[in-house]
């Protein structure tokens, strides 16, 4: 519980920036967990892909892995050495849900997040080094560390920099992650720790299991005022309704600023795979990440994948667009932003 008094990040001046802010780096973690892929031959693809958006993504700026010790040796050949290496205990290997959400403060000092973790809602054993790994990065990036007392994951949130936070019921709010907060409570404890004033609420029924409907494979900014939507190209898809429905809610809210907000929609791949649990691949083209100066966004060997690069083009001119094939990381429950994690400069 907070008191009045207790320091956190809105009350010492920090706010979590928009992803299009600058960064130092990336911190992804390498992929580790057998039970996610299903097997060790698809955990040496996935690897293999991790690897990909690693390169990708150290084009553009510097890229941090975090590594079991006994795999550094493997993450530098398979990253070509152009990756650091930071040798920590590790359980998975999603840095944006286990990693910290990075600050940005008074006179640009730097601060972090470290929320509860539960691993998706106690989906998965055991999960106490993944528990530890926000705090043992902020360490390691010598910034300040904000323990919060939310359980929640950096694919969870999305904001635009400017104050407004968007977020799903799915999620959040779901028994398995925060029982007995209000709604009130988890907008109180969001707001605090990043600096959000408005919290725009998306909603359930998304068939993401794994995650419980994470927002970074459904919606994200793409600036102020301007938001892109993931819509399935079938009407019989399962997602299709709460879709529509996150596109009704954002075209009818407003911003921190009281400004009204552009909905941009992206038809999601066409074909629709299985995992290897049977269940709905969760491909989605909004799961892209944005290092300095570019656009990393997956393909799918999909009808689809030229027109969504099109679309993502679009929202962000001037900067440099690859596309890779995620569907090796996509197999493991999410995609190229659940594996990234930026630390603002």
């Amino acid at each position: 519980m907070l008191d009045a008094e207790d320091s956190c990040p809105a009350r010492d001046g920090y706010a979590m920036p928009a992803e299009w802010a600058a960064h130092v780096r990336t911190w992804m973690c390498w992929p580790c967990r057998t039970q996610a892929w299903g097997g060790a031959e698809a955990l040496l693809r996935a690897k293999q892909a991790f690897a990909r958006v690693a390169r990708a993504v150290s084009t553009f700026e510097p890229v941090t892995m975090a590594v079991r010790p006994d795999q550094a040796a493997e993450v530098e050949l398979a990253c070509a050495g152009k990756v650091e290496i930071f040798k920590v205990l590790l359980d998975d290997s999603w840095a944006r849900d286990t990693g910290p959400t990075f600050l940005v403060g008074p006179q640009n000092a730097r601060a972090g997040v470290a929320w509860r973790f539960n691993a998706w809602g106690n989906t998965y054993h055991p999960y106490t080094e993944d528990e530890a790994l926000a705090a043992r990065i902020l360490d390691e990036a010598g910034v300040k560390i904000y323990p919060a007392p939310l359980v929640c994951e950096g694919g969870a949130i999305h904001v635009d920099g400017e104050g407004t936070l968007m977020t799903t019921e799915q999620c959040l709010l779901n028994a398995n992650r925060n029982p007995g907060l209000s709604r009130q409570q988890v907008e109180e404890r969001l707001a605090l720790f990043t600096g959000a004033r408005r919290i725009l609420w998306l909603g359930e029924g998304f068939c993401d299991e794994e995650t419980d409907g994470h927002v970074d494979n459904i919606a994200c900014f793409a600036a102020p005022c301007r938001a892109v939507v993931g819509i399935p190209a079938s009407r019989s898809h399962p997602d299709y309704q709460p879709a529509m429905e996150a596109v009704r809610r954002l075209g009818a809210a407003r911003d921190a600023q009281g400004r009204s907000i552009e909905v941009v929609e992206i038809v999601q791949p066409r074909r629709e795979r299985l995992d290897w649990r049977g269940r709905r691949l969760a491909a989605s083209y909004v799961n892209f990440y944005l290092p300095n100066g570019g656009v990393v966004m997956p393909s799918f060997d999909d009808r689809n994948d030229e027109a969504a690069r099109g679309v993502i083009a679009a929202c962000f001119p001037g900067r440099d667009l690859l596309q890779i094939d995620a569907l090796d990381i996509v197999e493991g429950g999410g995609g190229i932003h659940c594996i990234t994690q930026q630390e603002p400069a």
